[in-house]
């Protein structure tokens, strides 16, 4: 059961196009944006699509991966580990940002 503790799986379409930084020793990190939608009906019987913006963070190898073959619009399939950082901006206001950091990623569907 330890391996179903923090652990997250999505699949959804990239908001964006990957930011890709390099950090000290050519050390790669991704942040990227997916969307995952769902729909219901609502008590009046209507129909309700709902979207949600998930932000994932890749390192390393996995980062570069995210690099070269990732674009906006592409469907992936990802499992992770929530986190959760703060900081605080020039006007001293503090912001909470909740990610998920990817152990796993899969490309589906073609290209956007």
């Amino acid at each position: 059961m330890n391996n179903l503790r923090n652990s997250v799986q999505l699949i959804g379409r990239l908001g964006a196009d990957p930011e890709v930084k390099t950090l000290g020793s050519n050390l790669k990190i991704a942040r990227l944006r997916i969307a995952t939608s769902e729909e219901y009906k609502d008590k009046n019987g209507e129909k309700v699509r709902q979207t949600h913006w998930h932000n994932l963070v890749a390192w390393g190898g996995l980062a570069e991966v995210c690099e070269t073959h990732l674009n906006k619009g592409r469907e992936i399939a990802i499992e992770g580990r929530l986190g959760y950082r703060v900081y605080t901006d020039k006007e001293n206001v503090k912001h909470f940002i909740t990610e998920i950091t990817l152990n796993e990623l899969v490309m589906i569907g073609p290209k956007a």
